[in-house]
């Protein structure tokens, strides 16, 4: 049997001291919660329903007022919504990048890839390896349209 893993580790950093404790809390809560639904009734609503996807670490990180962000099993969509949370709390006019891996302990030749998205307070924008491969590929097929007689000898 294979085992698979989507991984990625990335530092986010926040304004203050303040800011890093609200962080580090509310993954705590997130953490603590499990599959319990009992989550208190101040978390965002964006946080909430990634409540199963939540399978990151969330530690205080060597930077100051920093978070390290890591997991080697998923989470990608949680850890998206809980940072851009914390950029419409803390930091609106920030951005925030994370790529990922997707790996296999077995060779398979659809367990490996990967992705990457762009956070922002307003949107989260994603893509994986394998949507790009599949978009450079459609180009590719394209049949390129010939120069016009006009185009040609104006060059």
């Amino acid at each position: 049997m294979a085992d698979y893993f989507t991984s990625f580790s990335l530092v986010v950093p926040l304004p203050d001291e303040a800011a890093q404790q609200y962080a580090l809390q509310l993954a705590q809560i997130m953490s603590d919660a499990g599959q319990d639904d009992n989550l208190p009734e101040h978390l965002p609503q964006s946080i909430r329903e990634e409540m199963e996807n939540w399978t990151f670490e969330t530690v205080p990180a060597s930077t100051p007022h920093g978070i390290w962000l890591h997991s080697s099993n998923g989470g990608i969509d949680a850890v998206c919504a809980f940072i851009q949370h914390l950029l419409q709390r803390f930091t609106p006019e920030g951005h925030v990048t994370l790529e990922w891996s997707n790996d296999c302990s077995k060779p398979r030749v659809d367990a490996f890839g990967g992705g990457a998205a762009l956070i922002t307070a307003r949107k989260i924008k994603t893509i994986n390896t394998g949507e790009w491969l599949h978009r450079e590929v459609t180009r590719l097929r394209k049949p390129r349209r010939k120069p016009s007689a006009k185009e040609r000898t104006a060059a």
